[in-house]
């Protein structure tokens, strides 16, 4: 299916790229999530109508991001879990659980852009984690998860 982009997509394109993607992929996310629309010549007259603004949307976006990429950046959070003698966690520290920890220091972050690399964390101890906030800035941040006996 061919579509016109409305955002940057991860190995898909970016703003105004007409390209040719699987119709599911298409149908099911892309279109619904506001990221796309149908290549035809009536979308592609309305694109390029509302480009210029668009693109401004775009880049205030990403000097948002980018702002907050900065405060971010560097920032340890300290996550308590109940914890055996050897250090192993009885359930785990998920990406969930990061997002909420950093929601209370007045970050604004949804678990989805919480990325963690190697699952989630059950030992004690510290970890980094990256936080995407938007297809451009990724931040990393150390997780230190401390034992609580049970």
């Amino acid at each position: 299916m061919q579509i016109i982009l409305l955002d940057k997509v991860v190995n898909v394109g970016a703003l105004g790229d007409i390209v040719k993607v699987k119709d599911g992929y298409a149908r099911n996310f892309l279109i619904p999530s506001g990221r796309a629309r149908r290549a035809t010549e009536a979308n592609k007259a309305e694109f390029e109508a509302k480009r210029v603004e668009l693109e401004k949307a775009a880049a205030a976006k990403l000097a948002d991001s980018q702002a907050q990429g900065e405060k971010l950046a560097g920032t340890a959070v300290k996550i308590t879990q109940k914890a055996g003698v050897d250090g192993r966690l009885f359930g785990s520290v998920t990406n969930g659980d990061i997002s909420e920890e950093l929601n209370k220091l007045g970050y604004k972050v949804v678990k989805s852009q919480v990325r963690m690399p190697n699952g989630q964390i059950k030992v004690v101890g510290d970890s980094v984690v990256s936080v995407a906030l938007h297809t451009d800035v990724v931040v990393d941040i150390t997780v230190s998860v401390y034992g609580e006996t049970a």
